[in-house]
Parts: C-alpha cells; sequence; structure tokens
C-alpha cells in the first residue's frame, strides 16, 4: 500500500461524532479547539438539511463546540450547489425547512409550484400529504427530482423518525422516477466541501459514525477515512460492509493528538492508528 500523504485538512461528520441527542460527545470540544487552534481547513457536515449553517453555529455553541459558521456544510448547501451549477437561476418546489429554501434563495432560485425546473425534498417534521401529492404531480408532469440525503431515518430521543430516504422512496413508488441525491454518500457533497475549503482530497480525512454514508462517502472522494464508535456503527457491523475504514478509533477524542499545530514536526512523523488489514 502506498504511503498516505500527511492529513492537513478535516471533515467530520456532526451527530453520533461531536454530539449525540443534543449533547456533546466528551472530547468533541477539544477536537474543535485543536482544529482552530492548528489553522487548517475543516468542516462539519451533516445530511441535515433543516438548520442553516447560521443556526447549527448558534446550536453547536450553546453546547460548547464554537464551530464558525464558514465551516459548516449541510446537504441543502451541497443540493444548491449541485442545482446551480446544472441550471443556474432555476425554479423549485421544495419540501423542507429554512436550511433548504434558505439555501435556494442564496444561489437565486425562485420557489414555486408553477412547472418547476425540479422538485426539491429535504428533511422537515411536518411532511403533508398534500405537500407530497403535488410533488408526485409535479414529477409526473415533467420536474425533475432532487433529494438532499438518502437517510431513512433520523435520531431522536424517542427513538427512528422516517426522513428523506424513506419519502423519496413513496414518491419513487407513485412516480417511478428515482430521485438524485446531493448529500452522503454521493461523494459530490464531499467534493464541494473540500472545493469550499480549498482542501485536496489525497490530504484530507474524513471522520463519521456510519459505514454506509460517512466512511463510503470518504472513500469514493479519495480520502483517509476514520470510523468512531460513538454512533449508529459498532465494531460488528464492519464485517457487513465490502469496503472498511482506514481506522477505526473509540471516538473523536482518540483523534485530538493527530491534528498538528502549527509549531508542531511534520505529522508524517507522528504515528497514527493501525491501518485495517
Amino acid at each position: 500500500m502506498a504511503e498516505r500523504k500527511p492529513i492537513t485538512s478535516w471533515l467530520t461528520d456532526m451527530d453520533g461524532v461531536l454530539i449525540h441527542e443534543g449533547t456533546p460527545i466528551p472530547g468533541a470540544d477539544a477536537f474543535i479547539k485543536r482544529l482552530r487552534d492548528s489553522g487548517l481547513p475543516f468542516l462539519v457536515l451533516t445530511n441535515n438539511s433543516i438548520y442553516t449553517a447560521r443556526d447549527l453555529h448558534a446550536r453547536l455553541k450553546r453546547m460548547g463546540l464554537d464551530v464558525p459558521v464558514e465551516n459548516i456544510w449541510t446537504s441543502a448547501l451541497a443540493t444548491a450547489q449541485f442545482l446551480d451549477d446544472q441550471r443556474p437561476g432555476g425554479t423549485a418546489y421544495v419540501i423542507g425547512e429554512a436550511g433548504l429554501t434558505t439555501a435556494l434563495h442564496d444561489i437565486g432560485y425562485v420557489l414555486t409550484d408553477h412547472d418547476p425546473d425540479y422538485v426539491v425534498l429535504g428533511e422537515t417534521r411536518t411532511y403533508s400529504f398534500e405537500a407530497l401529492t403535488k410533488a408526485i404531480r409535479l414529477i409526473n408532469a415533467g420536474a425533475r427530482f432532487i433529494c438532499t440525503n438518502p437517510d431513512e431515518t433520523g435520531p431522536s430521543a424517542e427513538g427512528p423518525l422516517p426522513a428523506t430516504g424513506s419519502v423519496a422512496a413513496l414518491i419513487t413508488k407513485a412516480t417511478g422516477k428515482d430521485p438524485y441525491f446531493a448529500g452522503k454518500p454521493n461523494p459530490l457533497m464531499m467534493r464541494t466541501g473540500l472545493n469550499a475549503i480549498g482542501a485536496h482530497s489525497e490530504t484530507s480525512a474524513m471522520i463519521g459514525d456510519r459505514m454506509d454514508t460517512d466512511v463510503l462517502a470518504g472513500l469514493e472522494a479519495g480520502m483517509q477515512t476514520f470510523l468512531v464508535l460513538t454512533g449508529l456503527t459498532t465494531v460488528a457491523d464492519i464485517d457487513r460492509y465490502p469496503f472498511g475504514p482506514s481506522h477505526v478509533v473509540e471516538s473523536i477524542a482518540d483523534l485530538v493528538d493527530l491534528i498538528d499545530l502549527p509549531d508542531q514536526a511534520d505529522q508524517a512523523e507522528k504515528p497514527a492508528p493501525a491501518e485495517r488489514g
């Protein structure tokens, strides 16, 4: 195996890595502080499209995690970037919350239910039968079907909630049209995020708690991948997949010392967790 280049930029998932059900995971504050002190480019990513980056900045800060707005990348922002590249100044019928509608407004999209170019489905806690019916009819009439992310369920204190992927399956069943998913595990989300911070996949790492989204997206984007065991995936789950992470660690706390501060020696000289065989 070719020797990997030193890690000079970091991408990390949020839920299951930095926080769990609204509570910081031990070591998350030290990890974020170390990143900020290092001056290295980094992003906190989430497939959840409900909140804007500014909303998430405020929510994380209340938990003691000070992540600048410009260091937060959501599936809504990735979706907006994709649509801006595909059809600048287009129109869309949107099912989602402020995180998605704001991202589309910011790229100059007009939100309408009259002959839109796209139907865009995102996360919301109030999916309505009327809105889904309209989406189905618009797709049948020729609108292209886009989803922010394929997650079938999301976490809550009461248990799993149906998420965008589950609702997308309903629309697909009714229309016969599959959506294009912009969020993880689509490497598009990772590549647009890397571009946003001026980073390169060869010298970047992705940290996540899910094999089917975080690790897969990082792998397909050409990055080193770190799987933490503080979220949905256990050690026993790893071998169920035909691919594996570069490294497996207990939690984000185990990665703090891998981040070089400006006055430290070259990271290449520092031992890293063992590669998976």
